[in-house]
């Protein structure tokens, strides 16, 4: 079974740029890197040939995994996000009901996850349990440090 992985145009783009620098530039880097550790001799005791090798199999286990990602993935349409239930590319903007606190996140896939910039993966807790919920809602989720109640104070497109 495939599974689907829905990106944003810019995350999908992000990925496409990634697996062109592995492919035209680490690619070449690590090839040259074996023909000069062949060139030095005997290759039973040439350590700089044996981790050159071992570079270049991570290198193309990477490749693969990107040229798959990128296969089974499918953008989003920004422009059509309903703003009516939380779903994956919606801006949200909830409250902790026990500390007061207010956060926003955006809820992305996994591989455009990032905390820095506010964006929860549709995997994490606390995006599934606000998946399909509406402004107003109040939900309970589990999170490592144990459970929460958050309310849904907003829901906005990017």
């Amino acid at each position: 079974m495939t599974n689907i992985n829905y990106l944003t145009h810019e995350g999908l783009k992000k990925l496409q740029e990634e697996l062109a620098q592995l492919m035209y530039i680490e690619r070449p880097k690590i090839a040259q890197k074996i023909a000069d550790a062949r060139d030095k001799g005997d290759l039973t005791e040439n350590a700089e040939y044996d981790a050159a090798k071992d570079a270049q199999g991570m290198l193309e286990m990477k490749i693969f995994r990107l040229e798959e990602m990128i296969r089974n993935s499918r953008p989003l349409d920004e422009s059509k996000i309903d703003t009516s239930r939380v779903q994956v590319l919606s801006k949200i903007k909830i409250k902790n009901l026990n500390t007061k606190s207010e956060t926003t996140y955006i809820i992305v896939s996994e591989g455009e996850a990032n905390s820095k910039e506010g964006k929860i993966s549709v995997n994490s807790p606390i995006a599934k349990g606000l998946l399909g919920k509406k402004v107003g809602e109040k939900v309970e989720i589990t999170i490592p440090s144990g459970k929460v109640m958050f309310e849904i104070l907003e829901i906005s497109k990017l």
